[in-house]
């Protein structure tokens, strides 16, 4: 004989939950969905689709983004700052007057170019996208040096020190990617060679600050 009264399983919780479940089950083989499915509206079906939909379009692109490898990302890093140099020496030779140090800023904005397209190519190698931004450290640099040329005039000496500055910026992104050892085989090759060819410049521009000072 049962430990409970029959009036007391009748319509408890059991029951209902078994019911419920009969529905259901019902449901689900009329419409081949379970039977909660039917509680929602259309306009919540709508929006709870295009919500699946886009997670699923936000995980897709993450997993883009992720793509590319280390050596992409201090290449990225690196490219940021060869892009402020040409824009660096491509203000030189518009604000120099002296023939001689804007054919010179000339040559060093073809180098810097020609720098970024091989370093682009690596980097679209290794899955990255093209790099043709600057740093805003290098945008605010060059807005000081037109304030500096709008007050002092087109100065040769002055322009120099801008120059020398911004070499040493070049050199510490050579030398903090070459650091970080993530780039290897020919990409660290080309990368060194880019370094010295950057300290032969600073070192030629501190040279020509010299000659300026003495003159």
């Amino acid at each position: 004989m049962s430990q409970f009264p029959a009036s007391t399983i009748s319509g408890s919780r059991f029951e209902s939950a078994g019911r419920w479940s009969d529905a259901s089950d019902a449901s689900s083989n009329k419409t081949g969905r379970p039977g909660g499915w039917r509680r929602f509206s259309p306009a919540q079906k709508i929006i709870g689709a295009s919500l699946l939909a886009l997670g699923l379009t936000v995980l897709a692109r993450r997993n883009r983004s992720a793509a590319p490898s280390a050596p992409a990302a201090t290449l990225d890093e690196l490219l940021h700052f060869v892009n402020d140099r040409t824009a660096g020496y491509e203000r030189a030779v518009a604000e120099s007057q002296d023939p001689e140090l804007r054919g010179y800023y000339k040559q060093l904005v073809s180098q810097s170019q020609q720098f970024a397209t091989t370093l682009n190519t690596y980097l679209t190698r290794e899955g990255g996208q093209r790099e043709t931004r600057t740093t805003l450290k290098g945008k605010a640099f060059r807005k000081f040096m037109e304030a500096q040329a709008a007050l002092t005039g087109h100065s040769e000496t002055s322009l120099l020190a801008f120059n020398v500055h911004g070499e040493q910026w070049a050199l510490a992104a050579y030398k903090e990617a070459l650091a970080d050892n993530t780039l290897t085989g020919e990409i660290r090759q080309a990368v060194e060679r880019q370094h010295a060819a950057s300290q032969k410049t600073y070192d030629r521009l501190k040279q020509l600050t010299e000659q300026q000072a003495k003159a």
